[in-house]
């Protein structure tokens, strides 16, 4: 009985054996799945926002990135003090205005002009005498001169009476080249002739076209010549001044080209040139100053403005590129996945160079016009990784 028993179990399992082995000769003579190709249907794509472009060849100039403030050159900057002793009657700009080439700034009662404008006057009354007496010489000359001719007097008389003459007529030159130094004078002060019987009230003015930085005067205070009243600024070119780290100084050089941009003006750019190069570094950020030259002809670049400014570096070829996001990093190599069909995707190994404004360089690996995911690229790794699409966004 026992011996019955033993021959049905070896009768089963060999039964069983049989019956199995044709399904695992089945499964070895499947063919092998390609491990780098990804699928994802349409429906999933459009969920994830998956886009796809062709690879290009595009022109990839590296700049480097820094920020700065907008700044008044140094040699367009005025500071505006009175030329003369006086008391401040109006002031007539304030800080933020833009101004005129010889707009008056301020309204001053000269002490000084009023002084000058009475030697002034003093010395005209004198020339007036001097002309007169002059017109007597002239006479008196003339009487001895015809006297000489009919032998009633002496010929040095007419000699005497000659320089007398010619003395009045020095004495009067003299008096005019005094008058002509005080008329110059009083142009100065912004004075005509026919302003001195008046108060001689004089203006302050711009000398040039800018934005008014700071006012020191105040109506009713008595300056002198040496106190600054007003600082002006030429803005219609300014200076960006950038901040640039110790081990990017060498990408730097006077009269290369810049480009500024700025939030207030999203899209656009100023172009400018480097124009100072800092001999010394900040201690504390271990960065150097650099100025650059930026025309401003409208004026839309605000003092102490805050901007980006993007220098090109010597690095500027013509290469093949694809976005970063494109670029997956799985293992130890990079990837980008190229669409072969509608719903697969292979994930090529790549050999990526410099990353310039948001592209990569590709060495090897992508030829121009390949189709690759250019967003969306994170969700097929996580399928590759054998994870599902909507793990991370």
């Amino acid at each position: 009985m026992t011996q019955a028993y033993v021959v049905l179990a070896l009768s089963l399992a060999l039964l069983s054996c049989s019956t199995q082995e044709p399904e695992t000769q089945e499964e070895a003579s499947s063919p092998e799945q390609n491990s780098n190709v990804v699928e994802m249907g349409l429906e999933a794509q459009k969920h994830i926002g998956l886009e796809v472009a062709p690879v290009a060849v595009t022109q990839m100039t590296e700049y480097l990135h820094v920020t700065g403030t907008v700044q008044p050159i140094d040699s367009k900057i005025a500071h505006v003090r009175p030329l003369a002793r006086g008391r401040i009657q109006e002031v007539l700009a304030k800080v933020g205005d833009r101004v005129r080439s010889g707009q008056p700034l301020a309204q001053l009662d000269n002490i000084e002009a009023g002084e000058l404008a009475t030697q002034y006057e003093g010395a005209k009354a004198e020339l007036q005498k001097l002309k007169i007496q002059q017109a007597n010489s002239a006479r008196q000359m003339e009487r001895s001169r015809r006297l000489v001719e009919i032998g009633a007097t002496a010929q040095k008389d007419f000699e005497l009476a000659q320089a007398e003459h010619n003395a009045m007529l020095e004495g009067i030159r003299a008096q005019e080249s005094l008058l002509a130094g005080f008329r110059s004078k009083l142009q100065r002060f912004g004075l005509a002739e026919a302003n001195l019987q008046r108060s001689p009230m004089t203006s302050i003015p711009s000398p040039f076209a800018g934005v008014v930085l700071s006012v020191q005067a105040a109506p009713g205070e008595v300056v002198d010549p040496g106190m600054e009243l007003f600082s002006i600024a030429d803005i219609s070119e300014v200076w960006v001044q950038a901040e640039v780290y110790e081990q990017d100084l060498g990408r730097v050089r006077i009269g290369q080209s810049t480009f500024i941009s700025v939030d207030t003006y999203p899209g656009q750019r100023f172009s400018g040139r480097v124009a100072y190069i800092s001999d010394a570094l900040d201690p504390k950020t271990r960065t150097a100053k650099v100025r650059c030259e930026v025309p401003n002809q409208d004026m839309r670049l605000k003092l102490e403005m805050f901007v980006s400014v993007d220098l090109p570096t010597t690095f500027s070829q013509r290469a093949v590129a694809v976005p970063t996001a494109a670029i997956q990093q799985v293992d130890d190599r990079k990837v980008v996945f190229v669409r072969g069909a509608e719903t697969e995707f292979e994930a090529r190994t790549i050999q990526a160079g410099r990353e310039v404004d948001g592209k990569v360089e590709v060495i090897s690996g992508l030829r121009e016009g390949e189709p690759v995911v250019v967003n969306g690229a994170f969700h097929l790794k996580a399928i590759l990784a054998g994870g599902t699409f909507g793990e991370e966004e």
